[in-house]
C-alpha cells in the first residue's frame, strides 16, 4: 500500500480537531534499523499532532517512511492522523504497525477501537483481546473488548471486563455508565437502577444516567426524578448548553404520565441542543441514484449471481418501526439467531461505489461487476455472519438502514430472506423524533425533515417491491400487535422454518438486547403505541405536513 495519504486528507486535517484513540507511545530510545533522526522526526511529529498542527506532523511521517517504508510508530501516528476521516485506511496503517511490533499493547489497541469505530466487530474483539493480554491492566483495552462484546449481543462478557476496568480505576466514569448499560441489556433492570442511582449520587455522567435510568420502567404517578431532572436543568443558565439528555429524560417521564404538551417542549428542546442538520436533497439524489442503478434490467442480466445460502435473514425498515420486535419474534425459534445491527452490509455498499461522491459515478462497481466478484463479496459477508452463530439455520442482520441496499442484498444472495418493518407514518416518525438516536440519524431532529426522508424511505421500498417481486415480507407493526399468532405464523413461514410456540413468548427470551427498544421487547405485545401521535396532533403539523398523502395509509 502506499504510504502517503491523499491530497484530500491533508486538506481535511487542517480543519479537524485533534484525534486520539487510546495512548500515543512513545518513540524507542533505541533500534537497529531505527536512527537518532528517525526518533527526532518522529518526537516532533507527535508534538505537532498535540499542537493540531496535522499536515506538518503527516508530512515528517512521510519523511520517515520514504526511508523506512515500515517504521511502526509512524505508521501509527498517520492512522491516529487519519481516524474520523478515512478509518478504512486508517485501519491499513495501523495494521501495518501491529504487524510490525505484534506486542505492543498501544498498537493492538488503537487497532482494535478503530475497528470497533466501523463496526467489525469480531476483529476489534481479536485486537482488544491481544491488548489485554499483553497489559492485563489496561483499563482502555478491557472497556474497548467489553465493547465489542456489547456490540456483538454478548453483554454477559462484557460486564466482567467493565467491572475489572472499575476495580482498577475507581473514577473511571465511563467505565461506570459501560456497566449499567450492559446490565441493561441483560435485563437487570434492578441491579442498573442502583448504579445509575450511585453515579448521580456521585456526580458522574448525571445527563446519561437520568436518561438510562428512566428508560428502563414506564411511570404511572410523577417519580421525585423529574423534579431533579428539571433542578438540573435549572443550573444551566444557557438554554442552548443544557444536556439533551436531560430533555430527553424528562420528556419520556412527562410522556408517561400523559403531560403531552409539557413533554414535547422538552423533546423540541431536546433535538435542538443536539445541533444536528440533514441535507435532504442530498438524499433524495442518492435515492434517485440507487433506483436508476438496481432496474429491472440490471437484475435479469445478472441472474445467477451471488452466494445461494438461505442463512442470511435481513429485517429492516426505518427506526422505530419494529425491527427489534420482529427479530425477537424470529431469534426465539431455536433454528434462529439474532446477531443485531451489522454493520457489515453497509461498508460492503460503501467500498463498492453506493455512495455519493463528487466526481464518481455512482454504484460503477457494482455495475461491472462479475459473477465471480458477486460470489467473493457474499462469501465475505457470509463469513462475517458466520461468526455470530456458525450452526444456525438462519441468522438475522437486522440493521433498519440496510432498506437502501435492498439491491445489493438481491445481487449477492438471491435465496436470502427480506422482512420489510413497516409502522403507521406519523406514528414511525414520532417515535424516531422522540427517541435518542444517534448521529447517524440526523434527519430525525426536525419534524418536517423527517416527514420529506420517510417520503424518500417510501418511494425506494416501492422501487425495490416492484423491482424484486415476491422477495420482500411486509411486516406491519399494527398486525404484530392486533394479530401476534397469525402475524408471527407468517413471519416464521416466510423464512422457511417450521412453527414453533417459542415464538409467541418472545418477551421470555434470554439474552441481551442492545438498541433502544430493550425495555420494551422484555414485555408481552401491548397496544398503546399504536396512534399514539394523536395525542401530540397539535404540535406535529410540520410533520403531519411533509408526509402528505403518505398520512391515509
Amino acid at each position: 500500500m502506499n504510504s502517503r495519504l491523499p491530497p484530500a486528507w491533508s486538506k481535511h486535517l487542517k480543519k479537524q480537531p485533534a484525534q486520539k484513540i487510546g495512548s500515543l507511545p512513545q518513540p524507542p530510545k533505541h533500534g537497529a534499523s531505527r536512527g537518532p533522526t528517525d526518533d527526532m522526526l518522529l518526537k516532533q511529529a507527535l508534538e505537532l499532532q498535540k499542537a493540531k498542527r496535522f499536515p506538518e506532523a503527516e508530512e515528517l511521517c512521510h519523511r520517515v517512511l520514504a526511508r523506512s517504508p515500515d517504521h511502526a510508530l509512524a505508521l501509527y501516528i498517520l492512522g491516529t492522523l487519519g481516524l474520523g476521516f478515512d478509518d478504512e485506511l486508517a485501519i491499513k496503517y495501523f495494521a501495518r504497525a501491529a504487524a510490525r511490533e505484534p506486542n505492543n499493547p498501544h498498537y493492538q489497541l488503537s487497532l482494535g477501537e478503530a475497528c470497533l469505530k466501523i463496526g467489525d466487530y469480531p476483529l476489534a474483539a481479536r485486537h482488544l483481546q491481544r491488548a489485554c493480554e499483553l497489559k492485563p491492566d489496561f483499563v482502555e483495552a478491557l472497556r474497548g473488548l467489553g465493547d465489542a462484546y456489547a456490540a456483538s449481543s454478548k453483554a454477559d462478557m462484557a460486564l466482567p471486563l467493565y467491572q475489572k476496568a472499575l476495580e482498577i480505576d475507581p473514577d473511571n466514569a465511563v467505565a461506570r455508565m459501560d456497566i449499567a448499560n450492559a446490565l441493561v441489556d441483560l435485563g437487570r433492570m434492578d441491579e442498573a437502577t442502583v448504579c445509575l442511582n450511585e453515579n448521580i449520587a456521585r456526580r458522574i455522567s448525571v445527563p446519561s444516567s437520568y436518561k438510562t435510568l428512566v428508560a428502563v420502567r414506564k411511570f404511572s404517578t410523577e417519580p421525585p426524578e423529574l423534579k431533579s431532572i428539571l433542578d438540573e436543568l435549572g443550573k444551566t443558565t444557557n438554554p442552548a448548553e443544557e444536556p439533551y439528555e436531560l430533555h430527553m429524560a424528562a420528556g419520556k417521564i412527562l410522556d408517561d404520565l400523559g403531560r403531552h404538551d409539557e413533554a414535547m417542549d422538552h423533546f423540541l428542546r431536546a433535538t435542538a441542543n443536539k445541533g444536528y442538520s440533514f441535507d435532504i436533497e442530498s438524499y433524495r439524489r442518492k435515492v434517485d441514484a440507487t433506483i436508476k442503478l438496481f432496474n429491472p434490467e440490471f437484475f435479469a442480466a445478472r441472474a445467477g449471481y451471488g452466494d445461494p445460502s438461505e442463512t442470511p435473514v435481513f429485517v429492516l425498515g426505518m427506526p422505530r418501526s419494529g425491527t427489534t420486535l420482529t427479530e425477537q419474534i424470529c431469534s426465539s425459534h431455536p433454528d434462529v439467531h439474532g446477531a443485531g445491527e451489522l454493520t457489515k452490509l453497509p461498508r460492503i455498499a460503501v467500498a463498492n461505489g453506493l455512495k455519493l461522491r463528487p466526481g464518481r459515478a455512482f454504484g460503477q462497481p457494482v455495475a461491472s461487476m462479475t459473477k465471480q466478484q458477486s460470489m467473493a463479496l457474499a462469501r465475505e459477508y457470509l463469513s462475517d455472519l458466520y461468526l455470530y452463530a456458525p450452526a444456525a439455520s438462519r441468522i438475522v442482520d437486522k440493521m433498519p438502514h440496510n432498506f437502501e441496499s435492498i439491491g445489493l442484498i438481491g445481487l449477492l444472495f438471491p435465496n436470502a430472506r427480506i422482512v420489510h418493518c413497516r409502522r403507521d407514518p406519523i406514528d414511525n416518525c414520532f417515535s424516531c423524533f422522540i427517541s435518542n438516536l444517534n448521529k447517524a440519524h440526523q434527519y430525525t431532529s426536525d419534524l418536517a425533515q423527517l416527514g420529506l426522508y420517510y417520503r424518500e424511505y417510501d418511494r425506494l421500498m416501492r422501487h425495490w417491491k416492484a423491482v424484486l417481486p415476491g422477495r420482500i415480507f411486509e411486516n406491519r407493526y399494527e398486525d404484530l400487535i392486533f394479530d401476534q399468532e397469525g402475524q408471527s405464523r407468517r413471519l416464521v413461514e416466510h423464512l422457511g422454518l417450521a412453527w414453533n410456540d417459542a415464538c409467541l413468548r418472545f418477551f421470555e427470551k434470554a439474552g441481551p438486547v442492545r438498541t433502544i427498544s430493550r425495555w420494551q421487547v422484555r414485555q408481552p405485545i401491548y397496544k398503546s403505541s399504536v396512534k399514539r401521535w394523536k395525542s401530540y396532533e397539535s404540535r406535529l403539523g410540520p410533520l403531519i405536513d411533509a408526509l402528505g398523502d403518505l398520512t391515509e395509509e
